[in-house]
């Protein structure tokens, strides 16, 4: 049963049940949930990847992974992402609190506010993470929050 989760797939789905599994092994549903807890395997469960196809990808993560583990002298090494197009959503009415006997109940509608874009930002050597919220997403405003950014850092690094 457990080379069968690894290695096909049931026809007309894209990953085994426990009914599928049980159906098709013979076994009871609750056995193959016992028997996949204890292969830890989870076949409904999918994550997502990406390979690179630059072909100096290998040399780049060369030279960025050595920036965190050997900075140039009086370097500060902050790690940046940017998160853009996030919807600023707010409920159209107040959430009601939880009441005995009642749980807290929300809308089910919203109201868009607009976009918004997060820039974050991680220094390495002291694990502080300095953020900003920007309504646009140009290069104005990152060029903006890596000079804030920079500015946070002691005055030693300030200089290089």
């Amino acid at each position: 049963m457990v080379v069968t989760t690894l290695e096909q797939v049931p026809k007309n789905a894209t990953h085994w049940s426990r009914t599928s599994m049980a159906q098709h092994s013979g076994l009871s549903k609750s056995t193959v949930g016992r028997i996949w807890r204890r292969f830890q395997l989870k076949p409904h469960l999918a994550d997502t990847f990406k390979l690179s196809t630059d072909p100096l990808f290998v040399e780049k993560v060369y030279d960025v992974v050595g920036l965190y583990f050997n900075p140039p002298e009086g370097a500060v090494v902050l790690s940046v992402d940017e998160k853009s197009q996030i919807q600023a959503l707010d409920r159209s009415q107040p959430v009601l609190p939880m009441m005995p006997g009642m749980p807290e109940r929300r809308t089910h509608d919203y109201v868009r506010n607009g976009l918004s874009t997060l820039f974050a930002a991680f220094d390495v050597s002291t694990g502080e993470v300095i953020t900003a919220l920007h309504r646009r997403h140009r290069a104005v405003e990152f060029k903006k929050f890596l000079i804030g950014s920079t500015r946070r850092c002691p005055l030693t690094c300030r200089s290089t």
